[in-house]
């Protein structure tokens, strides 16, 4: 047990919680209670709940447990019947209002265009992206479009975090991509490799340096294969990663980049040239050229291809794009761990065909200025080869503008709990940096709910450090905290590590955890003196 007799119980248990070492992604909950030591602020029967993160692919498990009728993933579940809201639509058919629903697919975009011409497209990764090969990169549309197959290969369960196994299922993503190259009918194909992404938000650097060299290794594999029948390459990535791995002061940096991405063309045109200022939006009607296709008019992006002219251009018969997950293009400097693993496939492709550099980051990914890529906006873009505004962009203009303080889904949930003398809560990511969401989002909801003067507002944190500094969640916690103190509403009653809370595998364990913390009070107790 954490005794405190202070006002940051909570920051400091999170500080205990390192010394015990612990680290913010995968931190076990820790319970605030009471002085006769039972759990405060669980979520009970009737409950307003506001789960404010955005993205949203991991946070429907969570919902789900909280709010479906009959949900039976695991058990024990209470029927608890919360007025729950969330930031922005995770999935169609939850019960929940949304704050932010999403202004509509994305119509013309790449897989529109192939679709409606009659190509035969493969969308190919592993479960850990499947959501961004296909429904972000088709313009978030969840179902198949016409001629479109999906290859998933499931994400090993084996294993408790993807250092432990870096190559990850990429040995099966590249066999599934090989039998799509010899399908004469499959015309186009889209292809995802992860490891570099998905371990490079682990302090592993040897495991870092293996991932990036599965990928490497398997790219020359379907490389080779793809141009020994024919096909036309593009290599590039969707954000950078681990080109960043040190932040100036030494400290590791586990979070994403704003670097640009490489992109490589593979076409057998001779003397081709490509643009030195592209985006990622560019990547769409550069394929709509190579195969001979209308790049419609709500593609605002332009090919890359800056000569010869388009009678020039080898015309595309099939076409391969390869995405190398969190690849971004570094200085070569300390800290570049791409730079520094053996890369003989991508040294060769640059040396050997026409390449160049794609932003990736901010405004050119519809995201905040300064901000780095992400997976979610970088297929989003690759796809739609056009600007499209993030949920981020949007709250915070909410935010500013005041709308924010007058949206219904809020005012619904936390009158609710008014009316009904029932406690608000609000859970959700912690931190300033991350994709799934912002403190200034957390403020905004407490600010809110002192002005509808809800008696009883409880928050619930998650913890993980990717782009963040060591041990950045006790300081995110003493935040909140202070910022309850100053407008006299709110308590941080829980924390727990993102890993525990935000999975979309079917990880049910870990969401139990996460549910047995807010419902039941489960974890490490963290008493408060007053």
């Amino acid at each position: 047990m954490v005794n405190k007799a202070t006002g940051d119980a909570m920051s400091q248990a999170v500080r205990n919680a390192y010394r015990n070492g612990s680290e913010d992604e995968t931190m076990e909950p820790l319970v605030r209670v009471d002085t006769n030591g039972q759990p405060l602020g669980r979520i009970q029967k009737e409950d307003s709940v506001i789960f404010y993160n955005i993205r949203g692919e991991r946070e429907i498990e969570l919902t789900r447990s909280l709010t479906e009728k009959g949900f039976n993933s695991f058990s024990p579940v209470v029927d608890l019947s919360p007025a729950f809201a969330t930031m922005i639509e995770y999935q169609k058919g939850l019960d929940v209002q949304v704050a932010f629903p999403p202004e509509g697919e994305v119509h013309d975009t790449l897989s529109d265009v192939l679709a409606r011409h009659g190509f035969k497209q493969a969308k190919i990764t592993e479960a850990e992206k499947a959501v961004h090969v296909t429904y972000f990169l088709n313009g978030k549309k969840e179902q198949p479009l016409p001629g479109e197959e999906r290859i998933i290969v499931p994400t090993r369960k084996d294993v408790h975090l993807f250092d432990e196994a870096p190559e990850m299922s990429i040995e099966q993503i590249s066999q599934a991509v090989v039998d799509k190259i010899h399908d004469p009918s499959c015309r186009f194909i889209f292809a995802n490799f992860p490891n570099v992404d998905v371990v490079g938000h682990i302090e592993n650097e040897k495991a870092i340096i293996s991932a990036v060299e599965a990928v490497d290794r398997n790219a020359g594999k379907v490389i080779d294969e793809a141009r020994r029948q024919g096909l036309t390459v593009i290599v590039t990535a969707d954000h950078g990663t681990v080109e960043k791995w040190l932040y100036p002061d030494g400290a590791i940096d586990t979070g994403h980049t704003d670097s640009p991405v490489p992109f490589i063309l593979i076409n057998g045109t001779p003397d081709l040239q490509l643009r030195t200022d592209g985006a990622l939006t560019d990547i769409a009607p550069t394929v709509l050229q190579l195969l001979r296709l209308p790049v419609p008019s709500l593609m605002t992006g332009r090919s890359l291809i800056s000569n010869p002219g388009p009678k020039q251009i080898r015309a595309a018969q099939r076409l391969l794009v390869l995405i190398l997950d969190g690849w971004g293009e570094g200085s070569g400097e300390q800290g570049d761990l791409i730079a520094k693993a053996d890369t003989p496939t991508m040294d060769a492709l640059k040396k050997s065909f026409p390449w160049t550099v794609l932003k990736a980051s901010g405004e050119a990914v519809g995201l905040p200025i300064g901000t780095v890529g992400n997976s979610e906006a970088g297929h989003l873009h690759i796809g739609a080869g056009r600007q499209i505004y993030a949920d981020r962009v949007r709250i915070n203009r909410a935010i500013e503008d005041g709308t924010f303080f007058e949206n219904e889904a809020f005012l619904n949930v936390m009158r609710t709990a008014k009316q009904n003398g029932k406690a608000l809560h609000l859970m959700g990511i912690v931190s300033f940096f991350s994709s799934h969401g912002s403190l200034n989002h957390l403020f905004a909801l407490m600010d809110l709910a002192k002005r509808e003067n809800v008696p009883e507002v409880y928050i619930h944190a998650m913890l993980g450090r990717r782009g963040e500094q060591p041990e950045s969640g006790a300081l995110y916690i003493e935040k909140i905290e202070r910022k309850a103190a100053e407008i006299q509403k709110g308590k941080v009653v829980s924390v727990i590590g993102r890993y525990w809370s935000m999975d979309r595998e079917e990880n049910w364990d870990r969401i139990k955890k996460t549910y047995d913390m807010l419902v039941f009070g489960k974890g490490k107790t963290v008493s408060f003196q007053p």
